[in-house]
């Protein structure tokens, strides 16, 4: 296929070629069958070898068509094949399991060939979940399925003739990590003792192609510095908290034993601070026998750390080792920086706690005995994401997921997905409604209604049969418990869900954005009668959420910055009634806005919000002509604050404000997470109204370029590759001006919102400057009667 693009000057650019090549599409297409060793003990699953000897004539084409029950490393003829990790990746393995594809026309030799691979427990066998977790969730056999075809014809496939055997990996857990005897084979498939496999029954769900990029090493980070710890301990610091592992760059002294290397996000007090990792060991250890280990790194396991206590190795220095940084490979496809450094600190805890949550699927945390596909996480988080990274692929096959994991449970959400089937799988708002919004905000990035179609049913399902409703009201039983504003400053640690917002005004003002949400899937899905029925049913549930929760006069019964931030942001409103103006959406806004205000100022511009206000507070000020608020919040200093961890020494967004306390103490609650990226959805505050750029249409084909200056910010600039091409917005103030440069891609418009300026204009660069005069900062401090003053302080 040759593509090629004429411009508006008739002149036509060079063409570009794209070939397409079909995979394994029917299941008759595949001749293989799953092999493993013999029936493993209980417990731990030792990672285990598979190989088989053929022969080949002279090639032009071959390709390997290869996945596993559990993990799979792929080598042939001793050298490994491809770059990918943790493949096949985690799917709702009840399902669906992914397969990848190879080229490997290069590393074929004629005659003699020998195809091997390691296997290993990964997501499929291994321990899952908190608690000590659950083993064997999926299955208790790990197995290859793999098939070589040259020139299109199957010339081997894994079957009974393979043989199977153990190797240097004595084990690798994702959670405790790996233990590895130098003194066995690894990669030589010819050395070992070997005996025959055993088959399995082939699985009989669905083998796919994953549209989800796959995990590879991203980068690599130099350690800075040695760290000798009051207890005598050598600890490695590698500046940067991370998800990934250690490669060695050179071998230890010859009198070394076993190197023992245990990983952690922080110090405390000057040790480990391993606590937080609860049961997870995070530990790999290496049986030393005087053979080379420079290039290691552990096969089947990863951790979230930025500190590495090294055991073993005397006189260590920071040349011998390097970090490496796993992902899945999406690309990247947004930025941001501005004048003020602190800010360019959160977006980078930002973009690295998207780095660190996104292996294989969208999780929770990279570290301790969890690592799920928390779907309030990514519900909350996902136009963040999407905003970074190119999320299509990533995401879209998670969806899929989700929605066979709900269609399992009739139509209820799990918390997590994959589901575990661990007693988790309840109606939770917001939880749930990922399964609305995310395919809502893939669609508003990527401008493809095909995700829409795709999980229309899901959609559906989860707003008729999943939400648990008040027969009378439509609105959320008061029956079932609710997760709502998790991790509120204010809640106890002990009880995050309990904070000052009430739960069920929570999850029903999230019910009614979902159902309007579905009322626009339907509609851009050409399904006008369901888009119709759900507008009618939002505004039913309008009417009974302000019977329920909101005065005649106005007032909020649950009087908080996040039940104001959901009213205002989601636009909910009721519908006046006979024509009357009174109690008209105009009205409501005007109190809202006002009385948020008053309780930001209350709180002295502190975030007062847990997972359903936090992502929304900054844009709801903003929206509602309050930017110097937002930017005052945004530069606080004081815990609960962004910037409060950010000074306190954040390299990635905390799951609690303060998961570290200022006395070098990790906060004693048993779930404290040093990398979490749910309250980083704050970057989405700097890429629309710091940065000035959002869509106006799915896709990005319109675009709002509206950057609003504040606080003591006095330049910034973000870009974005959509669907068209790069977008970039980029401004200062200099001379009593506001000067802005932007890029409009292809077969897009933009419409530009300055100080006395809107206008409208077309594909490519483009300058403007107004009159403008930065707003008075910070704003005026409330001072309570009969209490201190409180210092009205701000970051320069």
């Amino acid at each position: 296929m040759s593509v090629r693009v004429q411009g508006s000057d008739d002149l036509w650019l060079a063409s570009a070629d794209l070939y397409v090549e079909a995979g394994l599409l029917l299941r008759s297409d595949w001749k293989a069958v799953p092999i493993s060793a013999p029936v493993p003990p209980p417990g731990v699953k030792r990672p285990f070898r598979v190989r088989s000897t053929f022969t080949v004539p002279p090639t032009s084409k071959a390709r390997l068509y290869i996945t596993a029950l559990g993990l799979y490393e792929a080598y042939l003829n001793g050298r490994r094949i491809g770059e990918d990790l943790f493949t096949p990746g985690w799917t709702s393995y009840h399902a669906r399991l992914a397969y990848q594809t190879y080229d490997v026309t290069d590393l074929l030799t004629e005659g003699e060939n020998v195809l091997g691979a390691w296997v290993g427990e990964g997501w499929y066998a291994g321990v899952l979940g908190y608690g000590g977790g659950t083993r064997d969730i999926y299955g208790d056999r790990t197995a290859l399925i793999a098939q070589l075809e040259v020139d299109g014809q199957p010339i081997i496939s894994t079957s009974q003739d393979w043989e199977w055997s153990h190797g240097a990996v004595v084990s690798s857990e994702l959670y405790n990590g790996e233990t590895y005897d130098t003194a066995l084979p690894d990669t030589d498939f010819t050395r070992g003792e070997w005996s025959p496999v055993r088959t399995l029954p082939t699985p009989t769900i669905q083998l796919f192609s994953s549209q989800s990029p796959p995990v590879r090493v991203v980068s690599t980070i130099k350690p800075v510095e040695i760290i000798t710890t009051p207890s005598g301990q050598t600890i490695v610091d590698f500046g940067q908290n991370f998800a990934g592992s250690i490669r060695i760059l050179s071998d230890p002294p010859t009198d070394s034993t076993e190197l023992v290397i245990r990983h952690a996000e922080v110090l405390e007090h000057g040790e480990l601070g391993t606590r937080p990792l609860r049961y997870a060991k995070a530990t790999d250890r290496l049986a030393m026998s005087g053979k080379s280990i420079k290039g290691y790194t552990p096969k089947f396991t990863s951790h979230g750390f930025r500190y590495a206590e090294v055991t073993g190795w005397p006189g260590l220095a920071l040349s011998n080792l390097e970090g490496v940084v796993y992902q899945s490979s999406m690309e990247r496809s947004g930025d941001f920086s501005c004048s003020h450094e602190l800010i360019n600190r959160l977006y980078q805890n930002c973009l690295w706690s998207t780095i660190g949550n996104t292996i294989s699927v969208p999780t929770d945390c990279p570290q301790r005995d969890e690592r799920l596909g928390w779907t309030g996480d990514i519900c909350v988080f996902s136009p963040t994401m999407s905003y970074m990274f190119n999320t299509a692929g990533f995401l879209g096959e998670w969806l899929k997921d989700l929605a066979h994991d709900q269609k399992r449970l009739n139509g209820v959400v799990p918390i997590f997905v994959p589901d575990t089937g661990t007693d988790h799988s309840y109606p939770e708002a917001i939880w749930g409604d990922a399964s609305v919004l995310t395919p809502y905000d893939l669609y508003q990035a990527s401008g493809d209604a095909a995700v829409l179609s795709t999980q229309y049913e899901s959609v559906t399902s989860w707003l008729n049969n999943g939400v648990q409703r008040d027969t009378f009201t439509g609105l959320w039983s008061k029956a079932q418990d609710q997760l709502a504003d998790w991790l509120a400053p204010k809640a106890s640690p002990d009880t995050p869900n309990m904070g000052p917002s009430d739960n069920m005004l929570v999850a029903d003002a999230w019910l009614i954005h979902s159902t309007k949400i579905a009322a626009k899937i339907a509609r851009a899905l050409g399904k006008e009668d369901d888009a119709v029925r759900r507008d009618h049913e939002a505004e039913v549930l309008t009417t009974m959420f302000y019977r329920e929760y909101v005065t005649p006069s106005g007032r909020v019964v649950s009087d908080t910055q996040t039940a104001l931030c959901l009213l205002l942001r989601y636009d909910i409103f009721p519908t006046p009634k006979n024509g009357s103006a009174k109690g008209s959406s105009a009205d409501y806004r005007k109190i809202f806005a006002t009385r948020l205000v008053e309780l930001v100022r209350r709180a002295n511009w502190q975030v007062d919000t847990g997972f359903a206000g936090t992502p929304i507070v900054l844009q709801t000020l903003a929206s509602t002509g309050n930017i110097d608020h937002a930017y005052r919040m945004l530069q606080s200093r004081n815990c609960p604050s962004w910037l409060a961890c950010v000074l306190l020494g954040a390299t990635t967004i905390w799951e609690r404000w303060d998961s570290m306390l200022a006395d070098g103490t990790i906060n004693p609650g048993e779930m404290t997470s040093f990398n979490h990226y749910a309250l980083g959805s704050v970057a989405s505050f700097m890429h629309e109204h710091i940065g000035g750029l959002s869509p106006l249409e799915p896709g990005w084909k319109r675009i709002l370029v509206r950057p609003q200056p504040g606080g003591t910010v006095s330049s910034a600039k973000t870009s974005h590759v959509g669907p068209y091409g790069r977008i970039s917005s980029e401004w200062c103030i200099a001379g009593g001006q506001l000067k802005v440069d932007i890029v409009v891609p292809p077969n897009s418009t933009a419409e530009i919102v300055l100080p006395g300026l809107e206008r409208s204009v077309g594909s490519g660069a483009h300058s403007f400057a107004v009159a403008f005069e930065q707003p008075a900062f910070p704003p005026k401090v409330y001072e309570p009667h009969f209490a201190p003053v409180r210092p009205n302080e701000w970051v320069e």
